[in-house]
């Protein structure tokens, strides 16, 4: 008789659970890009309160530009340093031990990023918050590591870009109800209150880790794998790194480059939109920005089916590269809609993510699969990082700017477009390097047998896929 482990009803159930693992973590990262005026605004207004304020005046933390835009870049480089470290302690420690962990860093790192707020108009304010972001950015980026390794041990071959779409459908539907409902929070209880709340959704993370660990636990034991799985874990080392295949760190830089034209623009959509388009509020401004999550919560399990079903991933991340150029064109030197353009930008980032990162788990081996999801999201983080930074310097550091000129977010465009550039670039080094070795981005045809799903796997060596191998043949026996 079948174990319930066995049953595709067990895994999405771990699919379920694993999902909202993130849900109140991407809620909360994207807070600062809705509240962007608050975090901005004056620290005192006449006659203006958390309800009635006046059209000139914002009442708020008096950040300049430069110091915003610090939040996201500190997130980025604290990620940068501290997944890669994650991701070699997951692969050998486990999944259990890095759900705890880092759903707990969510937990402290918001909850300190709200107590900050607390002490406006004082010299405690920034450093609390970045620390309270760091310690968020320890949390949020390592978490996503084991989600995504959780999802790749559970759902192979035929199901992984689906099980993927499906996970980044509910993380970003954190974002889209940040988007939707924190300004309208905020006007009603404050912004300190609106911390908290975001701070209490990741306490949703962490009772999801809890339930997700003990069905990861469960399911291995009744698949008899839990012990296999220990040893493969234990012959992980960091010198794996070497042995990771050019075909990887090519898919790594299209990722990075991709990414950041992404979330450095969504950091600052609300106010460019309020500053070009005069006729936007702020909330409103915040609904068109958020249009990029939209459409990503709409897309992304429906484009895992299709990437699924048709493969091609190579092609398609080259594809949603050069459909992405338009997108900062249009915003930096037209009056389109500013809808049009992040609609547009949802949907290539949709099909960006269904498929760059199911990719990854096809160039390396399972075993240090958390290794290399940290190493990609560390130089993803580090490329995020310095855009961040970069935009800040672009746009000015005097927060005395109600209105930053047009000019400014001209060159911030082009920066974007710069770097969606060099992700066309690597994409098609990546296809022409896929190609040479035997094309296993870009196949066509669906494998239904698993021995030969997990064939596509590349090796550390040819010793270990024969240990694997032999591993594999007792337990079968």
């Amino acid at each position: 008789m079948a174990q319930p482990a066995e049953k595709a009803y067990y895994r999405f159930l771990v699919l379920f659970f694993n999902c909202l693992l993130t849900f109140g973590s991407y809620f909360c990262f994207d807070i600062p890009s809705v509240l962007q005026d608050q975090f901005q605004g004056n620290l005192t207004c006449p006659n203006a309160t958390a309800i009635n304020r006046t059209v000139d005046c914002v009442e708020g933390l008096g950040m300049s530009p430069q110091q915003y835009n610090l939040l996201y870049a500190i997130y980025a480089w604290t990620n940068a340093v501290v997944v890669i470290l994650a991701g070699f302690l997951i692969d050998k420690l486990g999944n259990r031990f890095g759900v705890f962990l880092f759903s707990f860093l969510c937990v402290l790192g918001s909850s300190l990023f709200a107590l900050g707020s607390h002490f406006r108009g004082t010299p405690y304010l920034l450093p609390l918050m970045l620390t309270g972001r760091l310690l968020f950015g320890s949390g949020n980026g390592s978490l996503t590591i084991v989600q995504n390794r959780i999802t790749a041990f559970w759902f192979k071959g035929k199901e992984l870009a689906l099980a993927f779409g499906v996970t980044l459908a509910f993380s970003r539907l954190g974002s889209v109800l940040n988007f939707f409902f924190t300004e309208k929070f905020e006007d009603k209880y404050g912004m300190q209150w609106t911390l908290w709340g975001g701070a209490l959704l990741c306490v949703l993370g962490f009772v999801a880790a809890v339930v997700v660990s003990a069905l990861d636990k469960i399911g291995m034991r009744q698949l008899g794998l839990d012990g296999a799985i220990a040893e493969d874990s234990r012959k992980v080392r960091v010198q794996d790194v070497k042995l990771l295949s050019l075909r990887y760190w090519l898919l790594v830089l299209t990722i990075m480059f991709f990414y950041n034209g992404i979330f450095p623009f969504i950091a600052d959509a609300s106010k460019f939109i309020q500053d070009k388009y005069s006729d936007y509020s702020q909330k409103e401004a915040a609904y068109v920005a958020g249009a990029v999550y939209d459409s990503s919560l709409v897309l992304s399990a429906s484009v895992g089916i299709l990437i699924d079903y048709v493969g091609l991933r190579g092609v398609f991340a080259l594809a949603c590269a050069v459909f992405t150029l338009p997108v900062f064109g249009l915003l930096a030197f037209t009056f389109v809609p500013p809808l049009v353009s992040t609609i547009w930008l949802g949907v290539t980032y949709s099909f960006a993510a269904a498929s760059m990162w199911p990719s990854i788990p096809l160039v390396v081996p399972q075993p240090t699969l958390g290794t290399a999801m940290g190493l990609a999201t560390s130089i993803q983080m580090v490329g995020i990082g310095v855009s961040n930074l970069i935009v800040g310097q672009i746009l000015g550091t005097k927060s005395s700017e109600a209105k930053i000129p047009l000019w400014r977010w001209q060159r911030m465009m082009i920066f974007m477009l710069a770097n969606t550039v060099c992700c066309i670039v690597a994409s098609v080094l990546l296809n022409i390097v896929d190609r040479s070795q035997g094309g296993t981005l870009n196949k066509t045809t669906k494998r239904s047998r698993p021995a030969e799903e997990d064939a596509e796997r590349e090796p550390l060596t040819r010793t270990q896929e024969e240990e694997e191998q032999n591993q594999t043949n007792s337990i079968n026996s």
